[in-house]
């Protein structure tokens, strides 16, 4: 069952939102105020969620309000990586939070932690468990990013690619999992807190990891799963079955179902990072995947999110 819809993925984040077309972000929150609204519309007791944004930064939560986002939106989110990306210690969680609360009086989810195993398996157990003490009971929703390795042969969805250099490579050793299907030891520790501590697992396209990843889930005891819907990928043939398909899968988890990437021949520039020539456009994809998969009539007839007040 969808819990909350998250628009866009750390837009804030250069790989993931073309500054250099919209440097004050005027034009994401134009489209984060209009997707806010037809998510409204389409089913009221779903949450809004401000893209989680990566880096944490209350100076961009600031210019969100002041573009009138903060409106639009129930809860914001923040992404944080601090043994792999992030130039601040995973001891100063607590922290990263209280910055963000003090500048809002939203709910902060923190819907992107994680640990790569680049270094070392040890470090990722070690992050895992630090992460577990800090964060559960903090804040009222935890993603662990992610259940699975990304295939290095896929690629992973930056703006510079090998450009990055080691930061690139550590996209493809973020998971619990190894891409060939063995467990790593962090895995076992995950297992502890799974009930508490959802997970963040992207599926590509057609991916055929799906079922083994909602095996996986079902055997360790997760409960809230975040993913995505790529509107990008709408425009694809078979894109209705591939997303009907994977919804399905994950029905029996509360899913936080975040919309992003814009297709090449809908955006400003021919890029997934693009601002969208016509928000609405991206608006009006947020409500018709809210309409199909999280129909008004099977939710509470309060008409508002009812977990809005919730820890």
């Amino acid at each position: 069952m969808i819990e909350a819809a998250m628009i866009w993925n750390e837009p804030n984040n250069k790989s993931h939102w073309d500054l250099e077309i919209d440097p004050d972000w005027a034009l994401y929150a134009d489209m984060a105020i209009r997707a806010g609204a037809a998510i409204r519309r389409a089913n009221p007791a779903i949450a809004r969620v401000l893209g989680g944004m990566s880096p944490i930064d209350p100076d961009w939560l600031r210019r969100m309000e002041d573009h009138g986002a903060l409106d639009h939106v129930d809860v914001v989110a923040v992404h944080g990586f601090p043994l792999d990306w992030n130039l601040w210690p995973i001891h100063a969680w607590p922290d990263k939070i209280a910055e963000i609360e003090a500048v809002t009086d939203k709910p902060v989810w923190v819907t992107e932690v994680g640990v790569g195993s680049f270094g070392a398996d040890e470090v990722q157990v070690f992050g895992l468990n630090r992460t577990a003490e800090l964060l559960i009971g903090r804040v009222p929703r935890l993603f662990w990013y992610s259940l699975y390795d990304l295939p290095q042969e896929w690629g992973a969805t930056t703006r510079h690619r090998e450009a990055e250099g080691s930061s690139y490579y550590r996209h493809f050793h973020m998971g619990l999992i190894r891409a060939d299907g063995t467990p790593k030891p962090a895995l076992a520790d995950y297992a502890r807190v799974a009930g508490e501590m959802g997970l963040m697992q992207w599926f590509h396209f057609a991916d055929p990891r799906l079922d083994t990843a909602v095996a996986w889930m079902k055997r360790l005891g997760v409960r809230r799963v975040r993913t995505g819907l790529s509107w990008a990928d709408s425009f694809r043939p078979g894109a209705l079955d591939w997303f009907d398909r994977q919804m399905e899968a994950l029905e029996p988890f509360d899913v936080t179902l975040t919309f992003c990437f814009t297709p090449e021949h809908l955006g400003v520039a021919p890029h997934h990072s693009s601002a969208p020539r016509d928000p609405q456009a991206f608006a009006d994809f947020c409500a018709s995947m809210i309409e199909r998969y999280a129909p008004v009539r099977a939710y509470s007839a309060a008409g508002q999110w009812p977990l809005a007040a919730t820890a």
